[in-house]
């Protein structure tokens, strides 16, 4: 018995004149006709054929897209005895519905020699591929694929920008100034091809007028170390679950906040448990740290399918403001000591306010309303006003001292605090609960202004409070036990001796 018949075409890389003969017979003398997609130059020779692009609308991956696909023509050519199926460039490069075909026992499937992008490519770049050893691979897996290898690579599938930033996410160790030639819409009248650099491909329009889409490839003649593809990883199941899970695609910036903040302490609490000499108390700290990084993951995944920003944009920031800051290593600035190092990092920190405010202040005067003289810029910008409250009060302390407004000593800091501690006394005696609480909130930050005069950090001083008296009072649970008392049935004088003899023997 014959099996139904289904012929595989290639439309070639674009220009019409580049479609053989041969497809141009079998798409005319084909009644059952599909294309993969009608978004390619050479669609058109394909008459009335079927699309799937409604396949790519309807499922959230590329390999769902292909099964489906795969499907379609074999169930066409089992029902009318054949089919023809029409492929963008050739049915030999990246085509897995043309290998699933392939692998269906059922049908006959019969493949005819197409024109590829590939050979406009080696033209383009003027190498031969062979002499060249140059790899072809796929931009969706070039972390696992270009895994140990340092190129040089022809990188397909290149159609957005999302795409190439995971290319460049999965090379962490990269200079940035590698060169990158972008080949797009080769042989067609808008034809580009443009070097640009490593740090620059996930921004080609901005950088080069260039919008990366499905006839987007990139050349990339060498990197200095091979492929590490973890990070890329990550990222791509960031933006898996960003499109299949029904919460994660829910999540905002807004909504995603308190997790940021658990995540936050957990890691606190890991490296407060990490013991030298117990190896194993690294696989909590493991654990936290990976926690906290997808949640930054998962702010930059938002950004990205927004189209603001991605985790590359987050790491070159971070990359260069750490260099800038750091001018004792890598500028001509001299530092022998930490505090030498502090003083410049401060030094640098006010200076980039500065600028910062005064970009702020230029774009204001631009965009808004006519500034009035009250409209100063805000002089405790970069200070998180989410931080915990101690910190906070800390940090705001600290910058106002910049500009001189501090105690010479901590006598006056000290001073300062039993001032307001008689305050909140008076407070008490008027019965104003918003005056006591103002008055209690004014001892607070004079504490925090001793701390921080003592040259130490209030937080960290009240959380190692906080884990001592955890530590006594579950010992005077203990004696309590021991002594056949119930802790609730104790009076005061009882519950003092009992905290003596714990804070004694703990002592």
């Amino acid at each position: 018995m014959n099996r139904p018949v289904v012929t595989v075409v290639g439309l070639g890389p674009g220009p019409l004149g580049l479609v053989t003969q041969e497809t141009r017979d079998a798409i005319a003398g084909a009644t059952t006709r599909f294309v993969r997609t009608t978004r390619h130059p050479s669609a058109a020779l394909v008459g009335d054929a079927i699309s799937f692009d409604d396949e790519y609308e309807r499922h959230d991956t590329f390999a769902e897209v292909y099964a489906a696909i795969a499907t379609r023509v074999s169930e066409a050519a089992l029902r009318d005895g054949s089919a023809l199926y029409a492929v963008p460039g050739s049915p030999g490069v990246l085509e897995d519905v043309v290998q699933r075909l392939l692998a269906d026992t059922r049908l006959d499937v019969r493949v005819m020699s197409a024109v590829s992008f590939l050979d406009l490519a080696w033209l383009r770049l003027g190498i031969d591929p062979v002499n060249h050893s140059v790899r072809l691979v796929d931009a969706h897996r070039f972390a696992e694929v270009a895994a140990d290898d340092c190129g040089p690579f022809l990188v397909a599938q290149c159609h957005a920008d999302w795409v190439l930033s995971e290319v460049k996410l999965a090379h962490d160790t990269a200079r940035g100034d590698e060169p990158v030639v972008v080949l797009h819409h080769l042989g067609l009248p808008d034809e580009q091809v443009v070097t640009t650099t490593w740090d620059d491909i996930d921004r080609l329009e901005r950088a080069h007028g260039v919008v990366a889409d499905h006839l987007t490839s990139i050349y990339i003649a060498q990197l200095a170390e091979p492929i590490a593809g973890e990070m890329a990883r990550l990222h791509r199941l960031a933006r898996t679950l960003r499109e299949q899970c029904p919460w994660d695609r829910e999540q905002t910036h807004a909504s995603l906040v308190r997790y940021l903040i658990e995540e936050t302490y957990e890691v606190v609490d890991a490296l407060n448990a990490l013991d030298a000499d117990d190896p194993t108390t690294d696989d909590a700290l493991i654990e936290e740290l990976g926690d906290l990084l997808y949640q930054i993951e998962f702010h930059t995944t938002i950004a990205e399918q927004e189209g603001r920003f991605s985790l590359a944009d987050v790491a070159r920031a971070t990359h260069d403001k750490l260099v800038r800051r750091h001018p004792h290593v890598f500028g001509d600035t001299s530092a022998t000591t930490a505090g030498d190092v502090v003083k410049t990092w401060d030094e640098i920190k006010q200076a980039e306010r500065a600028e910062r405010a005064t970009r702020t202040t230029s774009a204001t005067r631009a965009n808004s309303k006519p500034r009035h003289a009250t409209d100063e810029p805000d002089f405790f910008a970069g200070v998180a006003r989410a931080a915990p409250s101690l910190s906070l009060a800390q940090k705001l302390q600290k910058r106002a001292a910049e500009v001189g407004f501090d105690w010479p000593d901590v006598a006056g800091a000290t001073a300062k605090l039993t001032e307001e501690i008689a305050e909140l006394h008076d407070a008490t005696q008027t019965g104003d609960p918003d005056a006591v609480r103002m008055e209690l909130g004014d001892v607070l930050f004079s504490v925090v202004n001793v701390a921080r005069k003592l040259g130490l950090d209030a937080e960290t001083a009240l959380r190692q409070a906080s884990d001592k008296f955890v530590v006594r009072f579950t010992r005077v649970q203990q004696l309590a036990t021991q002594r056949g008392l119930d802790l609730t049935n104790c009076d005061l004088a009882q519950l003092d001796a009992l905290w003596d003899d714990a804070k004694r023997e703990l002592a």
